[in-house]
């Protein structure tokens, strides 16, 4: 073949009698049997997903409210076990935040779900401090912080948050937490 042929896709007749000639005798095979490969098993995590499914229905209980709690208060809370030097050094913003969610204005299931997701990936990921911003509630009226309630009452439940403080001013002050995660 010529440098002139090599866009032509036609084999020639001398190429193609070469070929034959190379190969030899040839038969075609009839094979009626498929052979069935046995399906294999789901590629979904089943045990995962049903764990995931348990995390987020335990996460949609809400905890009795706190009908104390105002729009500028802060919020502290501790599991038994956790030395008050850490809580302080949490309010005073001493532990890096590693992620952050913002819920503000965010209706309450839709924050919820949201909540328990980013928990679980920041405790899959090993992160230790988080930031939640939940709002002041200033829009709330006469129902008071509607979220900053309910997101203290949901922390408190949570096996794996070991304390939460309302974060320093530069931070969010009482419209944010810092979110103390249990080592996994």
């Amino acid at each position: 073949m010529s440098d002139s042929d090599d866009n032509d896709d036609s084999i020639s007749a001398e190429d193609s009698a070469l070929f034959r000639s190379m190969v030899g005798p040839v038969a075609t095979v009839h094979q009626d049997k498929r052979v069935r490969r046995r399906s294999l098993p789901s590629a979904r995590p089943r045990m995962r997903e049903a764990d995931e499914a348990a995390v987020m229905a335990e996460l949609l209980t809400d905890a009795p409210p706190d009908p104390d709690i105002e729009t500028g208060d802060d919020l502290v809370h501790r599991r038994e076990g956790v030395q008050h030097a850490v809580i302080r050094r949490l309010r005073r913003g001493h532990y890096r935040c590693q992620a952050e969610i913002d819920l503000h204005g965010m209706v309450v299931d839709v924050a919820r779900q949201c909540l328990g997701e980013f928990l679980h990936e920041a405790l899959e990921r090993g992160y230790r401090c988080v930031r939640v911003i939940h709002g002041k509630g200033l829009r709330s009226g006469n129902r008071g912080p509607v979220l900053k309630i309910k997101v203290a009452g949901w922390l408190r439940q949570r096996e794996e948050v070991l304390a939460y403080a309302s974060a320093r001013p530069v931070d969010g002050g009482t419209g944010a937490l810092y979110v103390l995660l249990r080592k996994t």
